[in-house]
């Protein structure tokens, strides 16, 4: 059998950090998700995903992840029922995130806020989850556009540096 789920999607509030009674650390949040395609009026809808992380990885969640942030989620969906105070059965589905990465530098969600380009000299944020080869990737931290190991030239538009690029709601995927 296959559960798998992979999202992109922005945070729609502060993820809530919490532990067990046994110390493990537990993070939810919703992650908004818009839909690939617009409704009748023209206009894009989106769904609404409920995210779990367990350990070290909520913990970094809690940490660097905020409302509006970018993120990218793999995990898998899980079913859960209880009884609720009114005497019903109540059913959750959530996705159990294996994988969290942040798909946005440090800041850049306080950045887009106050309308400042979120490109130059941030910090980018680190990305937490099955990393098996966390020592191999580069640190970049801290760099400016300009320290990189590429070459600039005028005729690449996407070169770190050259301005902000305007792109509208429409052009972007999620």
């Amino acid at each position: 059998m296959i559960n798998r789920v992979v999202l992109v999607g922005r945070l729609t509030k502060d993820p809530e950090l919490k532990y067990t009674q046994s110390g493990i650390a537990m993070t939810r949040f919703t992650l908004a998700v818009n839909r690939t395609f617009t409704n009748q009026r023209g206009e894009r809808e989106a769904d609404f995903i409920n995210v779990v992380t367990w350990r070290k990885q909520a913990e970094n969640v809690a940490n660097f992840l905020r409302k509006g942030s970018l993120a990218g989620v793999d995990g898998r969906i899980e079913t859960s029922s209880f009884d609720g105070q009114d005497g019903k059965r109540v059913f959750m589905t959530e996705v159990v995130a294996d994988s969290v990465q942040f798909l946005e530098p440090r800041g850049a969600t306080a950045d887009r806020q106050q309308g400042s380009p979120s490109y130059g000299n941030q910090q980018s944020a680190p990305s937490y989850g099955n990393q098996q080869n966390q020592n191999q990737q580069p640190n970049y931290q801290g760099q400016s556009p300009n320290q990189n190991n590429y070459t600039r030239t005028d005729e690449d538009p996407f070169t770190p540096g050259g301005g902000p690029i305007e792109v509208s709601d429409d052009d972007l995927p999620f």
